[in-house]
Order: C-alpha cells, then structure tokens, then sequence
C-alpha cells in the first residue's frame, strides 16, 4: 500500500492493503473514487494478560458453533460455524456481524468508558482531555443541532450558488477537502513510490455519490433499483434543505456522475500499481492537460510550489476535463451542493442524518436500522481522522498488556524465519530474484500495539456546543498537516491506524507490517489458547501481512519500498501464472446469484490469505520443535489450526452489503476466505479426510501455494 494520512483514511482506503476493509461501517456514506456473538464487554488489561483458561471454549475455539452434520471437505465454513450462522440474528444496525464485530465493539464500549471518565472531571480547556470530552458531548447535543436546523450549512450554500462560471467551479474544486464539497479530482500527499523518503502528491479521478462505476453501468435490477432511489434520495434532501428544483437537479446530478463514471477506471486496473503510477514534473502535467487551469486549481487548495506528482488514472483525465468544460455549470453546482449536505449530515438535524442514512445504509446495505447515538459518536471522536490517536494512549495505557507486545515480537520473527524457509525452498523462483526477496524480507519492520510518538493536537479548537465548527476544524487542521508535507520528508514512524482498531496492514512504501492492540485478542490472539489456535489465528494474520510485500502488487516494490522490478523475467512469468491460477478459483465463487468474486480484483487478499496460513502453518511446525502435537477434546493440532482459521472469518452479511462489498471490497466475502483457501492446502485434506467426491476437493495439480 502507499502510506496514507489520517485525513484520506476513508476515501482512500483502496491504497489500504489492510486484512479487513477498514474504512467501510454502516454510518459513512459510500464514495467511489478509486466470537463471534458473544456481547461486547470492557475488559481490562488484566483480563487479556494471564487469564485462568482461554476466552473461547476449553482450548480457544467455541465449538458450540460448529455443525458437524457438514462434512469438511464439502464446506469447512459452514463445518466450523454452521450453528452459528443458523441461529444468529443480524443486529438491526449492522450490514454484517462477526469475529471483527465483536472486537471493534469491545474497542467501542472501552472509548466510550475513557470518554465518561474524562467528561466527568471537567478537564482544563486547551487539554487533549478536554478535546476529547468536548467533541463528543457535541455530537451528543441532539437538542442544539436540532435547534440549529439548516443554520451552519448556509455560509457554504452561499458560497456554491455563487458558482457560475468555469473558472469559478474550478477554484470550487481545488477547495473541495477544505468546504467538504465534492470533486472530480481528488488528491493526497503521500509517499513517492520511486523514492518513499520523500512526499509527493497523487492526483486520481473519483468524486462519485454512489459506491462503484458499476452502480451507473451496470444493467442489473439490482443497480437499477439504486439509481432510482440515489434520485429520490437526492430529491429529499435537497427538499429538506429548501433547495428548488429538487427533482430536476437530482436527475441532472446522476447523469453528471454517470459520464463521469464511464470514464473510471475498473476496480481490477485500479489496483494496478504498473497503471496507476504515472510521475510527471508540474510543467509537463500542465503541458499535457491544458484545458483545464491547474494553477488556479492547486492555488484555491492552499497548494504553491508545486513541482511533481503522481497521475493515477492519466487517460481518464482528459474526457473529465472535457466534461469540466463542456457540461452545464449549474449541474456541477447541484454535484456539489448535493455532497456538501450529504456529507455534513453527521454534524446537522436528525431528520438530513435519518434521510442520508436511509439510502447509503438502508437502501444500499439493508441496513434498517442506526446504531445508537453513543457508539456513531465514539466512532467519530476516536477515528484516525479526527481524535483517534489521542484516545489511543489512554487505551493501550488501560488495555493493552506489555507482554502480549513481547509474544508478538516472538510471534513476528517465527513468521519472518518461516518465510524464509519458504523462500529457500521454493522451487519456481532463482537465486537472483531470492536474494532480492530474502533482502526485502529481512527489511520488514513490524509494528506492534501502538506508536513510538504521539500526535500533537494542542493547535486544534474544540467547542463544546458547535458540532459542525468541530468538524470543520478538525478537517481544516488535517488538511493543513497533510498540505504542509510537501517537499518535506516523510515520517517512517507514523501509523496510519489507531491503536484501538481491529484491524492490520502492510505499507509496501515504507516495506512494514501493522498490527495494532485492538487486534491483539481472542480469536485472534490469546496467551491462554492452545499454540495451534495461536498460529492458525493471529499467526495467519502475522503472514497475511508479510504476504502483502510479495502478492501481485505488494511485490513491485523492493526492500526500500521502491517501486521497480527485481524479478528476473523468467520469475515473474512463473510467479504470475499461479497467481492467475488463483485468480481463476476465485472468480468461480458466486456469493449472490448472479455476482462473482473478481478474482482479478481481490487477488492481493487472496494471495495474503493463502501465503499468509501457509507460513502461519510452517511457523506452527517448526514451533513444535519436531514433537507431535496433544489431541485436545478430540481434535489434532493440525485440525485446532486449521478451525481457528475459519473461527476468525465467521461472519454473516446482509444481500445487499454483501453485493456492494463484491463490487468495492478487495477482500473476498468470508465465507471464501475460508473455503477458498483451505482447499489448496494438502494438509488440510489429511487433517479432515477430505476425498475427490468432497465439493472443495482440488485436484493436487489445480492446488496454489505460491508461498
């Protein structure tokens, strides 16, 4: 991935090569530019550090959710998690529920315990507690917003219907991170892919209101149905906010945004990081795409100087320009207008919040209902973009024990030794392209539970009664950090999680693996579990990770992050005819009728997972030390191993989340995250028996193990 900042983190996260899609919840309106059930609780640190026995079940894996009326062999997620996903019901604010949940609501309820605590002592003004308390008790003033009615959007109203003239829109669109409006460019400073201790600023083509181009292209009934609605759904909103023409702008915005879709690119060249990397000197981008004012553009964005950047989507560029140029200005002002209310709906009246919720969970998700006010404020306040990492340091000071960090520092260095007996023993790859490969690995840097160093927010004013004000200075102080950036160094210790989230990644920019503390607990990781489950759950995870440097994009770049080829051609052609062959198994999974898996577009995830349990399983091993592992309540080790794996991945979906992640979401839907990859491990067949008339049995020649 390319290192992202905080205030990109939601509308970027394809660059995200993350285990979990992290910027997707059912609150946050869908933008296209490029335990299960056990209840959440606040444990303490104590709880996690030496536990008398393991959380889940008598070895670390709740077999009560199993249905052994499945054989293994012919679906091993339903095997393992059948009872549950019988008898479980979908929370009525949740598109989709599972292991993950489980653990992000735990995260939740212990923020919102810091919260309380540091509103009930009336911190000092200009203190990061009094930041904190301040901001979410804002959010919670339901009484003043509703008061307030349409009051702080008028300013920025003002300012769009001021709009009309070309030049105008494209100083509108160079100030559209500042205003919270929309534009067809968006742009990020992030790290150069050709030499990554330097900032330079990427440029891409997005902007769109609905979640992917195929929501405008696409003939289905399905996505016919949600153009329909995004019109009505327009149409109110703009009624609410006393906009004429309602409907006549409404139409006019989704047939803007569908030219503008035809002109994105699809999701499998997106990720495309050969594509996707296009450098240019500032003179040489404003010579190649004249008919649009880039001085002006980048001047309105508070950005001067500027003298190189990244095109991600250069032939898309100019049929946008024209429709720039061409298209009525008064239906640009709509686009826009339309974004500006839509994405302040969080900070407004809770009849403009209900209505954007209504479509972009309810119609788009099957969401039908919000989650509580308490737990969509936690999430706001103790976001990466907003005052996270601030809150972070209380978390890991409350919850996160020293010694879980130091197993996982162990943990870390038994992958990193297992993949390079991978490497060593890999028969397609030869000594060059090895050497290269066994440089890039020794390079990793792990990063475990939280940062070295904190942010500094002591610049940042947050008022206890102005919800939207806080937004917009907390956007205004993120931007201003981020802006600042270029032509300086980048900051090799900066995490682009908070500590509390549930999540890990892998930035191939600065060649590290990420795996913050709210991971750091059952079913993933439990000092109290069987060694088995350890490794099939959070050693997979340790391996998901590392495999990210060396799937089909993570491994265009080197052992200092630069993008370049270090393959010898004979290499690469090998490597990319099993990561086609995976690609092929993949595309065959139909999780709705009538929607694939694009086994192109989540071939990165998917060669993390089947790379990441291999070396999960050869750490396991060599772990064992040559012994043989106990039978515990009648299972092998190797059988524990494997069933955390599928433990971890229990999850359940609504139709409509789940059609929407198979045409945004990189990840496979859990389900395949399970079936698809045990099914190329021959362990696995021994472990369960599985035979050729199995409805997961491969053939050993079709099984893929690129690691």
């Amino acid at each position: 991935m390319l290192i992202f900042y905080k205030t990109l983190f939601r509308n970027v996260c394809t660059i995200c090569v993350s285990l979990m899609l992290s910027c997707s919840n059912d609150e946050t309106p869908a933008t296209a530019d490029d335990s299960a059930t056990k209840p959440a609780d606040d444990l303490n640190a104590s709880d996690i550090i030496s536990p008398a026995s393991p959380e889940l079940g008598s070895f670390g894996i709740d077999l009560s959710y199993q249905d052994p009326s499945v054989h293994p062999g012919d679906d091993f997620f339903r095997y393992a998690n059948g009872k549950w996903l019988d008898s479980f019901e979908l929370p009525p604010s949740r598109s989709n529920y599972g292991s993950f949940t489980v653990l992000s609501d735990r995260s939740d309820q212990r923020v919102r315990s810091i919260i309380d605590d540091l509103a009930s002592s009336e911190p000092v003004a200009g203190t990061i507690e009094q930041k904190i308390s301040d901001y979410y008790r804002s959010y919670m003033s339901v009484e003043i917003l509703n008061e307030l009615g349409l009051g702080p959007l008028q300013q920025g109203l003002a300012t769009l219907r001021e709009i009309d003239t070309v030049e105008e829109l494209v100083t509108g669109f160079g100030r559209a991170r500042i205003d919270n409006t929309a534009s067809v460019f968006g742009f990020y400073v992030g790290a150069d892919r050709s030499d990554p201790d330097r900032h330079q600023l990427n440029l891409s083509i997005g902007g769109l209101g609905l979640p992917d181009r195929d929501y405008y292209l696409e003939d289905t009934e399905e996505f016919r149905s949600v153009r329909e609605a995004y019109v009505v759904h327009i149409t109110r909103l703009f009624d609410l906010a006393g906009i004429a023409d309602s409907a006549a702008q409404a139409e006019a915005i989704l047939a803007l945004e569908t030219q503008v879709a035809e002109h994105i690119w699809p999701r499998s060249q997106r990720r495309n990081r050969d594509l996707t990397y296009n450098p240019m000197t500032y003179e040489g981008f404003k010579a190649e795409y004249p008919s649009l004012d880039w001085d002006q553009f980048f001047a309105a964005a508070g950005i001067s100087e500027l003298t190189d950047l990244n095109v991600f989507y250069p032939s898309a560029m100019a049929p946008v320009i024209e429709l720039i140029n061409t298209m009525p200005v008064a239906d640009w002002r709509s686009f826009m207008t339309y974004r500006f209310i839509a994405d302040s709906a969080s900070v407004l009246t809770e009849e403009i919040d209900k209505e954007v919720f209504n479509f972009y969970s309810t119609v788009l998700n099957g969401v039908p209902e919000q989650r509580e006010r308490w737990e969509r404020g936690v999430m706001r306040v103790g976001s990466l973009a907003s005052l996270g990492e601030a809150l972070g340091q209380v978390y890991v000071q409350r919850h996160f024990p020293e010694s879980a960090k130091q197993q996982m520092e162990e943990l870390v260095e038994n992958l990193r030794t297992a993949l390079r007996q991978s490497i060593e023993q890999n028969q397609w790859m030869g000594d060059a392209t090895k050497a290269e490969a066994f440089r890039k690995l020794e390079s990793f840097r792990p990063k475990i539970a939280y940062p070295d160093k904190w942010e500094d927010f002591s610049a940042l004013e947050i008022r206890r009664n102005d919800l939207f004000g806080n937004a917009q200075r907390i956007r205004e102080f993120n931007y201003a950090d981020e802006i600042s950036r270029l032509g300086k160094p980048t900051d090799r210790d900066e995490w682009g999680m908070t500590p509390q989230t549930v999540n890990a990644y892998y930035n191939s920019a600065f060649n590290e693996i990420v795996f913050p503390a709210g991971i750091l607990q059952p079913p993933f990781f439990d000092p109290a579990a069987d060694m088995a489950v350890n490794y099939g759950g959070i050693g997979a995870v340790i391996g998901h990770e590392m495999g990210h440097g060396f799937d089909d994009q993570g491994s265009k770049s080197d052992w200092a992050g630069i993008q370049r080829n270090w393959w010898t051609d004979e290499d690469r052609k090998r490597f990319e005819q099993q990561a086609t062959a995976l690609a092929e198994q993949y595309g065959r999974f139909q999780p709705v009728p009538g929607y694939f898996i694009d086994g192109r577009f989540t071939l990165g995830e998917n060669i993390g997972d089947v790379g990441g349990l291999s070396l999960a399983y050869r750490a396991y091993k060599m772990a064992l030390n040559g012994e043989e592992s106990p039978v515990i309540d009648g299972f092998t080790g190797d059988q524990r191993f494997f069933l955390s794996w599928a433990q971890v991945w229990q999850r359940k979906y609504r139709q409509d989340a789940l059609i929407q992640r198979l045409t945004t979401d990189p990840h496979s839907p859990s389900e395949f995250r399970v079936n698809g990859v045990v099914r190329n491990f021959d362990e696995w067949y021994d472990a369960f028996d599985v035979q050729a008339d199995n409805a997961l049995y491969l053939p050993p020649e079709q099984r893929v193990r690129i690691w």
